[in-house]
């Protein structure tokens, strides 16, 4: 299980453990919460008053401070299950939906005419299409596509990059994204 970590202003930063929401609640970094108790940490007791030390988890936390990053700048790393997931799963020629195992990553422009590896270069599509498109453009092959790629959102990067995302940090998540996201559907 993982807790959403927004920045003080709401943005996400990053998907990370139990244990490490704990270090930001006992180092007094949180500055807000929302979502659901996903757990209770239980602690030593205090030598002068008995009382024992309880940390309670939140699923979604807002740290302190300025990130030093300007999340808007941030490109999503490119990944198949990420590429899978922007594009549900449909291939982009023949718009059948596969497994992902039945995928692949498929270059617009192929490397072999300068293509480049980069979200606006790359749709998802099965095997056979893939292999009948071969080292040519959609055009060259008489494959025309049957949705465009795009770059996801900063909202649309976190969704996708966490396969078991709890039902309170989804809907945050989904309240934030473009109207135009295929992540709707």
């Amino acid at each position: 299980m993982k807790v959403l970590k927004l920045s003080a202003q709401g943005l996400p930063q990053s998907w990370i453990s139990l244990e490490q929401a704990v270090i930001h609640y006992a180092a007094d970094e949180v500055r807000w919460e929302t979502g659901t108790e996903v757990a209770v940490f239980r602690g030593g007791h205090n030598a002068v008053t008995g009382e024992q030390s309880i940390i309670t988890v939140n699923s979604i936390i807002g740290t302190k401070g300025v990130p030093g990053i300007n999340p808007f700048e941030l490109r999503p790393g490119l990944t198949n299950s990420k590429l899978f997931a922007r594009d549900r799963n449909f291939c982009a020629y023949c718009g059948n939906h596969f497994h992902e195992e039945d995928l692949t990553r498929e270059h617009i422009i192929p490397f072999a005419q300068n293509g480049q590896d980069h979200w606006m270069n790359v749709v998802t599509a099965c095997r056979a299409c893939n292999h009948r498109k071969a080292n040519r453009t959609p055009e060259q092959a008489h494959m025309p596509l049957l949705y465009a790629p795009y770059v996801p959102s900063l909202w649309e990067d976190f969704i996708l990059r966490n396969r078991r995302i709890l039902a309170d940090q989804m809907e945050f998540l989904m309240a934030h994204l473009p109207r135009t996201s295929r992540l709707h559907a």
